[in-house]
């Protein structure tokens, strides 16, 4: 499996026919020397020991694996966590921010700028940004702030400059716009620290191998708890980095069947859903060749998703790749799937997930019902916190 890392992606950053770098001039330059740096001094001794020491004192690592007895009960088959709404911040995010950041000081940089959409990886990158003593800049999409707006207030009390963004949709697409721009003017003393598995090489491949850990827990811990793998393995996607950190421990392991769950939102009509991989078609996006929702000019068409942070055009192209060949099963879950699936696990196991989570949830309640004899282990990405006002303003409580 190692042999796998190793040759991808490809030398130019490219999975099959998707990633790459696809950039103005003035950026190529700074990406080869990040691409180096990554090389070089993420492999060090040093640099390991750091973040392993980081990911157990600071971040609590490792995340459980909890069997959810009461809601195996009620749907059938045996259902799993991954505990990553554990993790320090709440959410997967902080295992690549911490390594980002710690790349960033390593290379010199005095600043991290990134986008946000549900605001987990803002939380996550101001906490990086401040364990390093490093400035931060988070663009948010208008409509994202109003959303998430604990998260923003968590931002700022970190220390991070919050950046409203206003045009188009105001949500993520039009945060990551806002994001580069702003990393165009300053890229010397800057870094993009990008949210997912998604944009130039080398962030897909950067964030991925930071997020592995997630799989490499997931396996060992199942194994110990069962004596045996998961027979499903159960994502959300969006861009898909906590899907690639799970799903990279069982790419080869053929009697795990692997699901990457997308937001089919309110319909299937352009502008209702952001099922990428379901409904799109090669295109390039923010520096990158991935699966792309488009139109027919082929410019990025409007998404929607109640789950600010699966509200995304594009997808990693690893994961494109995986599509293709048919080693993941990419699959939907619609805004009322989700929604149900968050109140269920809030009730019968006392733990609130974040909305995007709970796309993954709910499949993994459809599959438990479809397979009742087998085991599924769901990647619970983040917790609910951020989104409870929302929910509890839109949905009410249901009593």
């Amino acid at each position: 499996m190692e042999n796998y890392f190793k040759s991808m992606p490809d030398t130019e950053g490219n999975y099959g026919e998707y990633g790459g770098r696809y950039l103005p001039p003035q950026l190529q330059e700074e990406m080869e020397k990040i691409t180096d740096a990554y090389y070089s001094i993420s492999k060090s001794h040093e640099f390991i020991s750091e973040l392993r020491s980081i990911r157990k004192h600071f971040q609590g690592r490792p995340t459980p694996v909890y069997f959810a007895r009461n809601l195996s009960n009620e749907c059938g088959g045996r259902i799993y966590l991954k505990r990553e709404d554990l993790n320090h911040t709440g959410a997967h995010k902080l295992n690549h921010c911490m390594g980002e950041a710690l790349l960033a000081k390593s290379l010199g940089k005095k600043k991290l700028i990134a986008e946000t959409g549900a605001g987990q990886h803002g939380v996550a990158l101001a906490t990086a940004a401040a364990y390093f003593d490093l400035e931060c800049e988070i663009h948010m999409g208008e409509v994202d702030i109003v959303k998430e707006h604990p998260n923003v207030i968590r931002m700022k009390l970190l220390g991070a400059k919050v950046v409203p963004v206003s045009h188009g949709l105001k949500t993520l697409k039009e945060a990551v716009d806002s994001a580069f721009d702003a990393y165009l003017k300053d890229p010397v003393t800057a870094i993009y620290c990008i949210g997912s598995v998604v944009g130039p090489h080398p962030f897909p491949m950067m964030v991925r191998d930071f997020q592995r850990i997630v799989g490499i827990e997931a396996k060992e811990q199942f194994s110990d708890m069962t004596g045996e793998l998961p027979d499903n393995v159960v994502a959300c996607v969006g861009g898909g980095s906590n899907a690639i950190g799970l799903f990279s421990s069982f790419l080869d392991e053929q009697e795990t069947s692997l699901y990457g769950v997308e937001p089919a939102g309110r319909s299937f009509k352009p502008g209702d859903h952001a099922s990428t991989l379901t409904y799109g078609k090669p295109g390039i996006i923010h520096g990158f060749k991935c699966y792309l929702l488009q139109e027919e000019n082929g410019d990025p068409s409007p998404v929607y998703s109640i789950a600010s942070g699966l509200d995304y055009p594009g997808v990693g192209p690893e994961h494109s790749m995986l599509k293709d060949k048919g080693q993941v099963n990419y699959v939907t879950a619609s805004d009322d799937d989700c929604l149900d699936a968050f109140y269920t696990l809030s009730r019968k196991e006392g733990i609130i997930p974040a909305l995007e989570s709970a796309h993954a949830v709910a499949y993994a309640m459809k599959l438990a019902k479809e397979k009742p004899r087998e085991s599924i282990l769901v990647n619970l990405s983040g917790r609910g916190d951020k989104d409870i006002d929302f929910i509890v303003d839109n949905y009410g409580v249901r009593e």
